[in-house]
């Protein structure tokens, strides 16, 4: 079957898929697929290919490091499987060797999205795909679509890039306003998370608008004097964020660098 065909017949019928692992991406991916009137059924860890014998597709939700397992597992039930895939967005393809071995086509689905509980949402969300086969690559198109994401695809050996960009955003969004948070608990201000959040929130999504044109504050204006005023301040109060202070306020000043160069130019 073609690539063309596979969007075709999904068009028009909905496959059943088989989500091994129900943790917080299994179970943000079922309660949305169910949403979407696809047919999930819920394949537990260890005894996976009964659940994986009633489905089209399986998709691996396990930790990375569970993943060469949970392939074990459902190769006993390739066929009826026809499509094996995971969601982890630091390991390529090559974790689904078995199951490609065993005649199925493999695919990986990353939702480009924080999932910190079972019912995340995943609408509006990207998500990075990768694929076998052109007929792979058209189910996981499809069902990123179905999910309510915009797909796209990232190469395999880009992947541990894709996922270090992905983390940035996200982990180290989280450690960094978690630190600004620790910063007003040292100087006795109470409710810290809550008072920070509206500049957070602003901040991302000035930035989602306007991009580096949303850079604000004293590096952006050139005022080293308040940023050596901050140095002694932490320095002070929470030397151990002294480093990480300093090696955002260099790369801060290369991006405002580049800006003016851009907009000079």
């Amino acid at each position: 079957m073609t690539k063309l065909d596979t969007r075709r017949t999904l068009q028009t019928e909905l496959p059943a898929i088989a989500i091994v692992g129900m943790g917080r991406a299994g179970g943000s991916v079922a309660r949305t697929a169910r949403a979407a009137g696809i047919e999930v059924h819920a394949a537990g860890r260890g005894d996976a290919a009964r659940g994986c014998r009633e489905a089209e597709a399986a998709l691996l939700c396990v930790p990375d490091s569970s993943l060469a397992d949970a392939v074990e597992d459902v190769v006993a039930a390739i066929p009826p499987l026809r499509f094996v895939g995971h969601v982890s967005g630091a390991t390529g393809l090559d974790v689904l060797a078995p199951a490609a071995a065993a005649g199925a086509a493999t695919f990986s689905l990353h939702p480009l999205q924080t999932l910190p509980d079972t019912e995340s949402e995943l609408g509006g969300a990207a998500c990075a795909i990768a694929a076998s086969t052109d007929e792979a690559a058209a189910f996981a198109e499809w069902l990123g679509r179905a999910l309510g994401m915009r797909p796209f695809a990232i190469a395999e050996e880009d992947r541990a890039v894709y996922h270090a960009a992905a983390a940035m955003a996200s982990n180290f969004l989280v450690a960094l306003a978690e630190s600004a948070s620790e910063l007003l608990d040292r100087i006795g201000v109470e409710e810290s998370r809550e008072l920070l959040a509206p500049l957070v929130l602003r901040s991302a999504a000035n930035w989602t608008e306007r991009g580096v044109a949303a850079l604000t504050g004293p590096i952006a204006r050139g005022d080293e004097a308040t940023v050596e005023r901050h140095r002694e301040a932490i320095a002070a109060a929470a030397p151990e964020l002294l480093e990480l202070y300093d090696a955002l306020a260099d790369r801060t000043r290369a991006i405002a660098a580049a800006s003016a160069g851009a907009a000079a130019a």
